[in-house]
């Protein structure tokens, strides 16, 4: 096995489109590792890039919007003052991976290409409108975050392409953002639903509007419908309970050992409204 740490991302690219899909990105670790020490994967390259200074920084952007590397810690995400104002949720969901130590490596570049349904952060980012800039061998491009998984474990990532950041949108007066997750335990535990919502506040009434669910189908899922009940709306029960059928209607899970169909089903429009009121009454203080 090459162990390699490049510090350009010029560099990474080309040694991962080397690795002619026998390589790994090592972002945080916190999955790969496990997944080498099953036996699930045995890559010939580890490319570690946590060396590489835009993947690894928060940069704030002309608009007033914000540039996440895909490498930087949940503990960095947190320890950001501003960001945490005016993105709450998004820091909140990446700091749900793992345990406090946990978060002091796990990214969520490594959380978004891991490729689970059930990743914490992924569903915050979708209600976030997050768009993923991503360079390969044939340069830069960039995705909506929700189109970057195509199904467990699978990408919609060309051969030796590297997720680079995440770019969030600035937000209007009145704008806030929360996520929750349901699951068996207290903590450290793999959600049975994810809910991130997004939402702008004018004189109480709904503007705009973002829903991510996870957990609930084999990707992450933008939940339109559920938006479009809240928003021209004062968030009350009749708009909450057609966003909650909405993400209900939307679900596509499975049965395991966390969840029924039927449990999942219901907990995505329980946590619909649960997430939303949250998101509202952050927003009015903003």
């Amino acid at each position: 096995m090459q162990y390699l740490a490049p510090r350009t991302l010029d560099e990474a690219v080309q040694a991962f489109a080397a690795s002619s899909g026998k390589g790994r990105i090592l972002a945080g670790g916190t999955d790969l590792l496990v997944q080498m020490r099953a036996g699930t994967v045995t890559p010939h390259t580890i490319i570690d890039i946590k060396k590489i200074g835009e993947m690894t920084a928060i940069e704030e952007t002309a608009g007033g919007g914000f540039r996440v590397g895909a490498g930087v810690s949940g503990a960095i995400l947190r320890e950001h003052p501003k960001l945490k104002k005016v993105w709450p949720g998004v820091v909140e969901a990446a700091n749900l991976i793992g345990s406090t130590q946990i978060q002091g490596r796990a990214t969520a570049g490594g959380n978004l290409c891991n490729g689970s349904p059930a990743g914490d952060s992924v569903p915050a980012m979708v209600a976030a409108g997050a768009i993923v800039t991503i360079q390969g061998p044939k340069g830069r491009r960039e995705l909506p975050v929700e189109a970057v998984p195509k199904g467990p474990g699978r990408l919609n990532l060309e051969p030796g392409e590297i997720v680079v950041s995440f770019t969030l949108p600035a937000r209007p007066k009145g704008s806030s953002d929360a996520y929750l997750r349901m699951i068996p335990r207290t903590e450290m535990d793999i959600a049975v639903v994810g809910c991130g919502v997004s939402l702008t506040l004018e004189k109480g009434v709904c503007t705009a509007a973002r829903v991510g669910l996870g957990a609930v189908a084999p990707t992450v899922l933008l939940v339109e419908g559920a938006a479009k009940a809240l928003i021209g709306s004062k968030l009350d029960e009749a708009a909450l309970d057609k966003a909650a059928n909405a993400c209900r209607a939307a679900c596509r899970p499975i049965d395991d050992k966390r969840g029924t169909i039927a449990y999942r089903t219901q907990i995505a429009g329980v946590l619909l409204k649960r997430t939303a009121a949250i998101a509202a009454e952050r927003a009015g203080r903003n």
